[in-house]
């Protein structure tokens, strides 16, 4: 026996989701949309992000900077120093304002 697969967007309201959307990529567009649609604001997000339109918001520091990894930074001075793997992992414990500091000495 076959199992149906439930539809929870027709053509239509994909086409329409991904267009208003692509048109306005911001959270109230999404709000918007869900209202309109019947959905959750959930539904509508994952639904674009399946169909690889989905903006992911980009976080900013208190100070409105964007969000750099420590990683970054580690991976970053491994390069001028030319430090090893094991080297560089040592750097994984140093506080983040001391690698940006560092950092700042060679650029």
């Amino acid at each position: 026996m076959a199992t149906e697969k439930t539809v929870n967007y027709t053509d239509d309201q994909t086409t329409l989701v991904i267009d208003t959307y692509t048109a306005n990529p911001s959270m109230d567009t999404i709000n918007k949309l869900a209202e309109s649609l019947g959905k959750t604001v959930r539904s509508i997000t994952m639904k674009l992000v399946r169909e690889k339109v989905y903006i992911k918001k980009e976080y900013k520091t208190k100070s409105g900077e964007s969000v750099v990894k420590k990683d970054s930074l580690i991976d970053k001075l491994s390069d001028y120093v030319a430090l090893t793997e094991a080297e560089a992992t040592s750097f994984e414990h140093v506080n983040k304002t001391a690698l940006i500091k560092l950092l700042a000495k060679f650029e």
